[in-house]
């Protein structure tokens, strides 16, 4: 049978897109309509969570099963979703603000389950949709309407929480890089369980040019540290490379070290200090800054762990019987006489 055939325009839908014009999660959009027709998978098998915040207007534009639910809780329906119908697909599309302030226990518990989750952050170091507050990443110091004096919280860094929690897949992008965006959701959705995308996105009207290091043409080169599983951690025309040294990575010139001293990215290892040194080389776009998969480790997953243990018990006791399950302990009419007529 012929697999079949799509375009970006079969995953658009006929709502009107509204964000702000210039918004980097225009790009986003672009980028996962793109990836979804090039996988050649009926648009019924997926199925896009998302909470509140700009991010979760995602599912309206997106032509396929979709649920706007509560702010910070997109996860946990998400897992509903998995745990019973592991035919489908599951996306959690949520920000910075949705999935690490009052979201941040469900994001979390999902990673360290391993549900088979694909759970994707735009994380733009603002509050956009309530009109520029400062948020779980924004930087130390930041002044904005609810900090015009400057923030004075320590911010998270996603990649490094996600790795605390143990997530099996963590990986990071950047909005305006449509292949490597691609390329990270495709690694994403091949991943056994949860997999977790941070996508630096640009806010242009709160916070424009957050990672201007990152995507600026004249900032990138000496910025960006692109992980290739097994290849050395080398950046800025090879000019700088990565070292470890007493535990903790360190940049350093390339030609200052003996090569073999220069680490060689590896995904796969399944201890996570490494991924975690990684991620802590900056504490969010500022500086050199790691992009790509800092972790993809093999791990069962929970629904399907979950689907075993049922097939299990059905082996072992029979198929259930709600009916008798209900019926167990007794039950009564409401209104009934002890006789049995109605009162």
């Amino acid at each position: 049978m012929t697999a079949p055939s799509y375009t970006r325009g079969d995953f658009q839908t006929d709502q009107e897109v509204r964000w702000c014009p210039g918004c980097g999660d225009y790009t986003i959009l672009a980028s996962v309509q793109m990836f979804l027709a090039e996988l050649g998978r009926a648009r019924e098998e997926f199925v896009f969570v998302s909470g509140i915040g700009c991010a979760a207007r995602f599912p309206y534009y997106v032509n396929t099963y979709g649920m706007h639910s509560i702010h910070g809780r997109a996860p946990a329906i998400a897992t509903g979703i998995a745990t019973t119908r592991p035919d489908l697909s599951v996306w959690v599309m949520t920000g910075d603000g949705d999935s690490l302030s009052i979201g941040g226990n469900h994001l979390i518990h999902a990673l360290r389950r391993n549900v088979n989750l694909k759970i994707i952050l735009f994380n733009n170091q603002i509050y956009g949709l309530t009109k520029g507050q400062y948020s779980p990443t924004s930087e130390v110091g930041k002044s904005t309407k609810s900090s015009p004096f400057g923030s004075l919280d320590y911010p998270f860094n996603p990649v490094s929480l996600a790795l605390g929690a143990e997530a099996t897949f963590v990986a990071r992008t950047l909005d305006m890089d449509r292949n490597h965006t691609q390329e990270m959701l495709r690694k994403a959705y091949e991943h056994e369980g949860a997999a977790f995308i941070e996508v630096y996105q640009n806010c242009n009207v709160f916070n424009d040019k957050a990672f201007i290091q990152l995507s600026g043409k004249e900032e990138r080169v000496h910025n960006r540290i692109d992980l290739q599983h097994g290849k050395p951690v080398v950046f800025d025309e090879g000019n700088k490379a990565v070292v470890m040294r007493s535990g903790e990575a360190e940049i350093v010139d390339a030609t200052s070290v003996d090569p073999k001293a220069i680490l060689v990215h590896d995904e796969n290892r399944v201890d996570p200090s490494i991924a975690f040194a990684l991620s802590r080389l900056s504490h969010g776009p500022y500086g050199p800054t790691p992009l790509g998969v800092f972790r993809d480790v093999s791990r069962p997953s929970y629904d399907g762990a979950m689907q075993a243990q049922l097939e299990q018990a059905t082996e072992k006791l029979g198929a259930g019987d709600l009916d008798k399950l209900i019926r167990s302990h007794g039950t009564w009419t409401v209104g009934a006489n002890s006789n049995g007529s109605k009162s």
